[in-house]
């Protein structure tokens, strides 16, 4: 298949969100060739994009669920992504839009695979979400169709969480109370990708009926899944730092981050991906976060 879109695309940072480095399994970058191995509801498949030098995008998919990621290539891309409306009340994210033309809030159409990442990824370090995300699709994730990296994998379905016995979970470091979260999410996961249909405010609240996915969760999932440009990751433990010391110069909290935030509704989300895209991190001071290893526990 090849995609002429209408405007500039940067394979690297539309996909970026659902990257962990060398932890994502199930997005790996080799030779020019990005590869995406994901859950649909026709079961698993591969898709591998590549940017040909004229613009054109050249995707090809494999598995059973090779026709839906086919068929979502443009929107996972961005192509339903709308900034007409958007302005920067700010330098730093005027001089950011200029310089990252081909930044756009691309969509999954699908829950299931970031809303298990970001439950993994709720009040643990990077590192250890990560490190438990590798494992899970390690051990319960399906070898991806196709002609892949070897190492590539589909995350774990559903059922498969659901059958996980509790020393496994122990041994891949995911505590009680997220194997809770992913267990109650895996039961009703039918209905969660609903979300997706409903998209804003009502998509978000619809994960929010699952016990154990609150105001975080649901956001980094609606960023992910519908490219939704107001989701804002309250709670987070960096972004308001990073957002207060882009914007103002000095860290803010949740509440401080609203408020500076307030004048881009309906597209904060938008303001953050320029921050992070533009290369904004939180400064690299005040307290570090202990590593745990719930499998020492």
């Amino acid at each position: 298949m090849l995609w002429r879109p209408a405007y500039e695309v940067d394979l690297g940072a539309v996909l970026g969100p659902l990257s962990r480095g060398r932890g994502s399994l199930n997005l790996i970058s080799d030779a020019g060739v990005t590869w995406l191995a994901a859950n649909t509801a026709d079961g698993p498949g591969t898709l591998a994009l590549l940017r040909r030098p004229g613009g054109e995008i050249e995707a090809e998919a494999w598995g059973p669920g090779a026709d839906q990621l086919l068929d979502g290539v443009p929107a996972l891309l961005g192509a339903e992504d709308d900034d007409a409306e958007f302005v920067a009340h700010h330098d730093v994210i005027a001089q950011a839009r200029r310089r990252l033309p081909g930044l756009r809030l691309g969509s999954t159409g699908r829950v299931w695979d970031a809303l298990l990442l970001a439950v993994l990824e709720q009040k643990v370090s990077g590192k250890e979400a990560i490190r438990s995300w590798a494992e899970l699709c390690r051990w319960f994730g399906e070898p991806a169709p196709g002609p892949g990296p070897d190492r590539l994998k589909v995350p774990p379905t559903p059922l498969a969480i659901r059958s996980i016995v509790d020393w496994k979970w122990h041994r891949a470091g995911v505590d009680l109370t997220r194997r809770t979260t992913l267990i109650r999410a895996a039961r009703v996961a039918g209905r969660l990708e609903h979300a997706a249909e409903l998209r804003g405010v009502e998509g978000r609240a619809w994960l929010r009926e699952i016990p154990g996915i609150g105001v975080w969760t649901a956001a980094e999932v609606a960023q992910r899944a519908w490219g939704d440009a107001d989701a804002v990751s309250f709670g987070d433990y960096n972004i308001p730092s990073m957002v207060g010391h882009a914007l103002l110069g000095t860290a803010v909290d949740d509440a401080g981050m609203h408020e500076v935030l307030a004048p881009y509704t309906p597209q904060r989300q938008r303001a953050v991906r320029y921050l992070m895209a533009a290369g904004f991190t939180r400064p690299r001071f005040g307290p570090r976060v202990e590593l745990r290893d719930y499998r020492a526990m």
